[in-house]
């Protein structure tokens, strides 16, 4: 049986961009292009936590209502998290413990929701086995890279591929030679 999968489920521009330089996302995705066009509904069901960086908490707490009630979710950072919703914790250990932490509480899905940085480390530690991706056929120039320098190689092979309205893709790509366990 194999264990925790650790998936990335993103929107990006056609330039790599997650987000503009203030993280906002408001004017180029989220008014044309509803998540559940790119499977969000289906893929959130499916999972049993949340591991997000600091600076996506935060854009994300800025939209007002948290939107992921009743999922467990871990924050990487070192800073308090004032007024956290239910469910919604600080750790401020590295990418591998906090892998190891989840890993331990049985946790058999993760949603791995970034930023560029956390993406970047959980590349760099092997815990990165789907990538799917809303591309938007939007170049935004300036913005939050969803790939920042530094980032290691990660070798994938196509899983899915739609065109959907406008002219954006839904593609979900799964890491080669992903090591299984057996239990």
């Amino acid at each position: 049986m194999a264990g925790t999968i650790w998936h990335c489920h993103i929107a990006v521009s056609l330039d790599g961009k997650i987000a503009r330089p203030d993280g906002s996302v408001d004017d180029w995705l989220a008014a044309d292009y509803p998540a559940e066009d790119f499977g969000f509904e289906a893929f959130f069901a499916g999972v049993d936590a949340i591991l997000m960086g600091r600076g996506t908490y935060d854009a994300i707490r800025r939209f007002g209502d948290w939107p992921y009630p009743g999922k467990p979710t871990i924050v990487l950072t070192s800073r308090p998290l004032e007024d956290a919703p239910p469910g919604v914790e600080a750790r401020a250990k590295g990418p591998a413990a906090i892998a190891a932490e989840l890993e331990a509480r049985g946790c058999r899905r993760v949603w791995v929701e970034g930023g560029g940085q956390l993406i970047r480390s959980m590349i760099a530690i092997g815990k990165l086995d789907r990538l799917e991706m809303a591309v938007i056929p939007v170049i935004l120039g300036d913005g939050i890279p969803l790939f920042p320098p530094g980032t290691g190689e990660l070798r994938l092979r196509l899983l899915h591929c739609e065109t959907k309205a406008k002219g954006a893709l839904h593609l979900v790509y799964e890491r080669l030679n992903r090591p299984t366990t057996c239990t």
